[in-house]
């Protein structure tokens, strides 16, 4: 038998810590086809989210994978992240928490029989709806390439 990852308990015990201490949950995570996030909010591979109460509907932190609704630019979307492809959980408020080595191509359940294999998944963008058109969504967050700014808030940053 194969031994159970602690990283999804972890991530519930540290969400379960920043909501108790009034702190935003923020997840920072790898995007790739297994993920499905608003690709017009993806830096270099990456998204920070909100996991808050607040800023999320039917959040729901199991073993293999996080789901849950949020809004983006006035537009509820469904996320989905594999507990894989999670970098770390932080408040946002103070920084702390903890960071993961994502462990990307590793399906978290065994893969299906080679006669029944799927068509691997296509990443794409996912237009904004029809029925919010009175409403603009914000224009996608800007280049990544500019140097950070004094002040503001605080950010994770990975020390290998």
């Amino acid at each position: 038998m194969s031994e159970i990852s602690t990283k999804p308990y972890l991530l519930r015990a540290i969400y379960e810590w920043c909501t108790d201490s009034g702190y935003t949950p923020y997840l920072a995570v790898k995007v790739d086809a297994a993920t499905t996030v608003p690709m017009e909010y993806v830096k270099k591979g990456e998204i920070v989210l909100n996991i808050s109460f607040g800023a999320t509907s039917g959040l729901k932190m199991d073993n293999d994978s996080i789901r849950f609704h949020a809004r983006f630019g006035g537009v509820s979307r469904e996320i989905f992240i594999p507990v894989n492809n999670v970098m770390a959980i932080y408040a946002n408020e103070n920084g702390q928490g903890m960071a993961f080595e994502p462990q990307l191509g590793q399906p978290p359940a065994p893969a299906p029989e080679p006669d029944e294999a799927p068509a691997a998944p296509v990443l794409s963008a996912v237009p904004p709806a029809a029925s919010d058109a009175k409403t603009e969504a914000p224009p996608p967050p800007g280049d990544d390439t500019d140097p950070p700014k004094k002040g503001g808030r605080p950010t994770l940053t990975r020390i290998k």
